[in-house]
């Protein structure tokens, strides 16, 4: 369990790999600068899929209550005032593509101190993250199960003979025998206490609890010739108000519309979206040209970014309810250069996607519109980018392209419904991206 046999050991098998590993799936890891403290986010009221909020009151309306994907009921339960120590938790994601075998990177780039992993296995998913039978497989890394993964580092584990199809769903079972982290960016995961269950098909005693990903990508090793599309943005991207769960943000459609078409089985989606984050500045993670390097242009395989970002930038930057962090066009204009310089030096497109609408959003304001609307001009006519999507007019009310419209937004002016992610995969031209 020593971290230096242990990366030493990972180093050699990773040489003598030649499989063709790219990206499938993935979730952003939020490292903290120094002086940086993290706003927690408020309580946010959560229905089962398909249930309809409580109309028995006569109070004024409030926003629709998030929805999460569970049909069988699993208790939802808040993070705990104190650790949850030594429990499994059960992560599910999705692989966009399919694949002869898989791997893990876990992530601990959160973390100021070590994290000791007790035992990983994955399987495929079947109802509220139970695990299929005769799926599970155990993981390793470097030939151990047990392991350190050092401070603000990654951890990629060794392959696993577990083939998936394109849209399969993954649980992922992780022993921690410490604390679970508290910090980093979240997901509803599944969790059991009282120590390793990673084997078990069903958890005992489960709980479904927001706490920080553990795994942050899964790569498969599929066909020659497969690309990745990884779509950066904020929240929008990584899919808030969309079905907890579901796999309904507009990059995971975009995965379903190209595995439903016969060119686009080749190409998989990994979503390098933050909630909060920004073009220039940090917010609720790293800048995304801070970020860049390590959340898109190192992703194995990537071939094209999708970049929408600079909504919260200009909403900070305009925003009457509290200090203001001054915005420009021009900068924002800076910024997109910047990414696309840095991924055509690498041979990789960038597309960019046109703002959706913001109108009447808490941080609205017609300066700032100003703005939105000169970004979304140049994006769409300055030639500088690989192709263009719009977002904009797919998403906007056709009486008002300024504002959502109505059916794609249910809460808050500024984020898209399950109908409105779908709205906008269905605006991508798949040509642009399959080239048939």
């Amino acid at each position: 369990m020593l971290i230096g046999g242990l990366l030493q050991g990972g180093a050699s098998a990773q040489s003598r790999d030649s499989a063709n590993w790219v990206g499938a799936w993935g979730f952003v890891p939020t490292p903290l600068p120094p002086g940086i403290t993290p706003i927690p986010a408020p309580p946010q009221s959560l229905t089962p899929l398909g249930a309809a909020p409580d109309a028995g009151s006569a109070a004024p309306p409030a926003p629709a209550p998030l929805l999460i994907d569970n049909p069988g009921n699993v208790p939802v339960a808040p993070m705990p005032a104190t650790d949850i120590v030594n429990a499994t938790v059960r992560q599910m994601v999705r692989v966009s593509v399919s694949g002869k075998q898989l791997r893990l990177r876990l992530t601990n780039e959160s973390g100021a101190d070590p994290l000791e992993i007790g035992a990983v296995q994955v399987g495929l998913a079947g109802q509220d993250c139970t695990t299929a039978p005769a799926t599970s497989r155990p993981v390793t890394f470097g030939g151990q199960r047990r392991v350190v993964i050092p401070a603000s580092a990654p951890l990629l584990s060794d392959p696993v003979a577990l083939p998936v199809e394109g849209l399969a769903k993954l649980c992922i079972s992780i022993h921690v025998p410490g604390a679970l982290p508290r910090l980093g960016h979240s997901v509803y995961q599944y969790v059991a206490e009282g120590g390793d269950q990673t084997a078990a098909s069903q958890l005992p005693g489960v709980r479904l609890i927001r706490l920080p990903a553990l795994v942050s990508q899964v790569e498969v090793d599929a066909e020659s010739g497969t690309g990745v599309i990884v779509t950066l943005g904020d929240s929008i991207t990584e899919g808030a108000a969309s079905t907890n769960n579901a796999f309904r943000g507009w990059p995971d459609r975009l995965a379903e519309r190209l595995q439903a078409d016969r060119n686009g089985r080749k190409w998989a989606v990994v979503n390098a979206g933050i909630g909060g984050n920004r073009l220039l500045r940090y917010g609720t993670g790293p800048n995304a040209l801070a970020r860049l390097d390590r959340d898109a242009l190192s992703v194995p395989g990537v071939k094209a970014i999708i970049v929408l970002e600079g909504i919260n930038d200009i909403g900070r930057g305009f925003t009457t309810l509290g200090p203001q962090e001054p915005v420009t066009t021009e900068a924002l204009i800076a910024a997109d250069r910047q990414i696309i310089a840095r991924a055509h030096a690498m041979g990789i497109k960038v597309y960019g996607a046109l703002l959706t609408p913001y109108k009447g959003a808490g941080y609205a304001s017609p300066d700032g519109e100003k703005v939105r609307t000169a970004l979304n001009t140049w994006i769409l006519s300055s030639g500088e980018f690989d192709g263009v999507i719009d977002f904009a007019t797919a998403t906007g009310d056709p009486n008002d392209q300024l504002t959502f419209a109505a059916q794609y937004n249910d809460r808050d002016k500024l984020h898209p419904n399950d109908a409105g992610y779908q709205a906008m995969a269905n605006a991508i031209d798949l040509k642009m991206i399959t080239g048939k």
